[in-house]
């Protein structure tokens, strides 16, 4: 197996994993990681997550493989753990529903027989949280997303003008995704308004 190095864990909301098909590798080997592309112009193999485990079910059936949801502020992801992910499963299997987690993990794909593409996440890693994580968590997932929005519009704007140079995983991201980023301000602010209710 090369020697891969091991990807940043990139902090992303439930809502753009969902809105990503963009899934590729760089490379034509067998464990070359697989990336995927999202609307803001993020790059990721792994994400950072955190928000409330509502739902865990077993859904093996030669051995145990488990399929949870977490939600976040803005969506929903899912996750699967199985005999791969021992201690993630083991996890799961005791987890009580609800309750906050942090989980880090590797964003997977899967093409359904219409053709659209699903993504999951298998973690490496999870722990029990609290609301505290889970706010401060959203505060940088928040501060990140705007990042990139931010960037992306000025890759926009540089396009139109035919300036040179740029990022190229925006520049890809404009060209497959065509975003509106109104939306994904919006989701921001949604985000945001939650750390604020909850501390009321």
């Amino acid at each position: 197996m090369p020697g891969y190095f091991r990807e940043i864990a990139v902090r992303m909301f439930a809502k753009e994993l969902k809105d990503s098909d963009l899934v590729y590798r760089e490379e034509e080997e067998q464990y070359a990681p697989q990336y995927v592309l999202t609307p803001t112009g993020a790059k990721a193999n792994r994400v950072l997550i955190s928000g409330v485990l509502t739902e865990v079910e077993n859904i093996g059936t030669s051995s145990e493989y488990y399929r949870a949801r977490i939600a976040d502020p803005t969506g929903i992801f899912t996750i699967y753990a199985g005999q791969y992910q021992s201690e993630a499963a083991r996890f799961l299997s005791e987890a009580e529903t609800p309750s906050f987690v942090t989980i880090v993990g590797k964003v997977t794909s899967f093409t359904t027989d219409d053709g659209n593409t699903m993504l999951s996440i298998r973690p490496e890693y999870i722990q029990k949280a609290d609301e505290k994580d889970r706010s401060i968590w959203t505060a940088e997932t928040a501060e990140k997303t705007y990042e990139r929005i931010i960037a992306a519009e000025a890759q926009a704007e540089a396009a139109e003008s035919e300036e040179k140079g740029g990022n190229e995983n925006i520049k890809n991201a404009l060209k497959h995704y065509t975003p509106e980023f109104t939306e994904y301000r919006k989701m921001i602010v949604q985000a945001l308004e939650t750390i604020s209710a909850s501390s009321d």
